[in-house]
């Protein structure tokens, strides 16, 4: 049981480090003598090569370290193909709006920013960070945008909660508000 343990141990450091450890510093991490650690990686390599198991221990240099096996290397190399995404100055303005105004429609969001948001709007679409949240029920029922589960995600936000509070709303954009929150009465007419 304490082998099965100390196996554990030593497999778990290992992965950890990413990186080839020395028979020294893995008895130091692990407080074993080095003898200690010279058996347990023997039955750790033994046991890797027994098992159709996706790891190998290879001994590199002075060190060992845990690498995948090269049978492996086609369906590992996939990870490598996602494309890093970096959002434009334009993109996370607009998200840093919808995400605090939600749900918005594209007339608000281009009056805050005061620039057209057509094709940033449709780039956060396709990116999956935000996505149609119904119907305004104004002039024209425009649509209305907010956050994904997806951009807490990819912020790291277990809540939409968690995003940091809002500065007090400048005048300026209250008016914008009033301006846009426009509603049909009774007979149709505009209201302001």
């Amino acid at each position: 049981m304490y082998h099965d343990k100390m196996l554990g141990a030593l497999e778990a450091v290992l992965f950890a480090a990413g990186e080839p450890l020395t028979v020294a510093e893995l008895a130091q991490c692990l407080q074993l003598d080095k003898p200690q650690v010279w058996e347990l990686l023997s039955h750790l390599e033994q046991s890797y090569e027994e098992e159709a198991r996706g790891l190998m221990l290879r001994q590199v240099a002075d060190g060992y370290q845990l690498v995948t096996k090269p049978v492996h290397y086609n369906v590992v190399s996939n990870l490598g193909r996602k494309k890093e995404v970096k959002l434009t100055n334009a993109a996370m303005e607009t998200l840093a709006i919808i995400a605090f105004k939600q749900p918005i429609t594209r007339a608000e969001m281009e009056a805050i920013r005061g620039v057209k948001v057509d094709g940033v709007v449709n780039t956060l679409l396709d990116l999956g960070l935000i996505a149609e949240a119904g119907r305004k029920k104004a002039l024209g029922n425009p649509i209305l945008y907010a956050t994904t589960e997806k951009f807490l995600t990819v912020f790291g936000l277990p809540n939409l909660e968690s995003l940091p509070p809002l500065e007090d709303v400048p005048e300026e954009e209250q008016q914008v508000q009033q301006v846009l929150d426009l509603e049909l009465d009774e007979d149709n007419s505009v209201n302001v």
